[in-house]
């Protein structure tokens, strides 16, 4: 009842992504497990996004900049891997990671070194890697290493029934072992706990002895890693790389605060803002299940992301106020 009560709002969005689904299957009786692995594919880029946003809201920051990380780490993957064998994904993938893990952690120097709010500065960089993804690829192109796309489409072979099999998207599998290996550890980390401190309240931080110059660094490279594991999904789910980014950089902060992350740092995990992500996208997929105009299901999800976000600070000044 205690574990309930801790996260009752993660034990809502689950609720509301049940109905949603209960929904689904009702405008669409043959909505499938195929159908179900489509979408945690689309979802895939948007939930690494997310994940990039959320470590750095929480660490009290925002990066305007995650869309177009995602895209030139992209392009380099698809630039790297195209026209070569398929072991040179080897050095390429941990070569793609390492670099999305420099550009968040540039984002961060610039902040603390210059002072500038984290807002301008994501914004000057978002141009700069964006122009970066351009020249590394001026037009969609490259390629991606077949067994590495096979990671990410289609459902899981394990020993269960095929009833249970079917239902198991490669996506959601690689989406889970990766916030695994890099979310749980840090959360329980000493980092971790920097980053919630430093979120929460920067002088309080400083004041106990930690480090907040370090840690609001390594929280944007934190960010960018998650960011390139999005661009490499983008590369794997295409075959091919995109120099202009996506839709991520909205739905990012709209997932976040719907998960539960306060804008103002501090609070929420990650969780939430990734059963926020499936819930999004599932109201796309709704949407288009009921043949609305494509204009018309473009303005109902803006407008959700937009009073999502607006809610968001709104609570967040409510918050700062008291």
């Amino acid at each position: 009842m205690m574990l309930l009560r801790r996260n009752g709002w993660v034990a809502s969005l689950a609720l509301v992504f049940a109905t949603l689904a209960v929904v689904t299957k009702l405008i669409q009786p043959a909505y499938h497990a195929d159908d179900f692995a489509s979408l945690a594919g689309a979802a895939l880029p948007y939930a690494f996004a997310v994940a990039a946003q959320a470590v750095v809201v929480i660490g009290g920051g925002i990066d305007l900049s995650v869309a177009a990380t995602m895209a030139l780490t992209s392009v380099t993957a698809a630039r790297l891997m195209g026209g070569t064998g398929e072991e040179a994904a080897l050095w390429v993938v941990p070569f793609v990671l390492l670099l999305g893990a420099g550009l968040g952690a540039l984002n961060g120097i610039l902040i603390v070194l210059t002072r500038v709010p984290d807002i301008v500065v994501t914004l000057a960089t978002l141009f700069m890697f964006q122009g970066a993804a351009l020249l590394v690829l001026p037009a969609p192109g490259g390629g991606a290493a077949e067994w590495l796309k096979g990671l990410i489409v289609g459902t899981v072979a394990l020993p269960l029934p095929e009833a249970i099999t079917q239902w198991i998207p490669k996506a959601l599998i690689v989406l889970v072992v990766s916030l695994c290996v890099v979310w749980i550890p840090l959360r329980r980390s000493r980092l971790g706990l920097s980053i919630y401190a430093v979120g929460s309240s920067e002088l309080a931080a400083f004041r106990s002895g930690g480090g907040v110059v370090r840690t609001k660094v390594l929280a944007y490279a934190i960010g960018g890693l998650f960011a390139a594991m999005g661009g490499l999904s983008l590369t794997l789910a295409t075959g091919i790389g995109a120099p202009i980014p996506g839709p991520y950089l909205m739905a990012s902060v709209a997932a976040v605060v719907l998960g539960g992350v306060v804008l103002g740092g501090g609070r929420g995990g990650l969780l939430g803002p990734i059963i926020a992500v499936f819930i999004l996208r599932l109201v796309r997929t709704d949407l288009a299940l009921l043949s609305l105009d494509p204009n018309v299901t473009t303005i109902i999800e803006g407008t959700i992301m937009v009073v999502v976000v607006m809610l968001g600070a709104w609570m967040a000044m409510r918050g700062a106020r008291r």
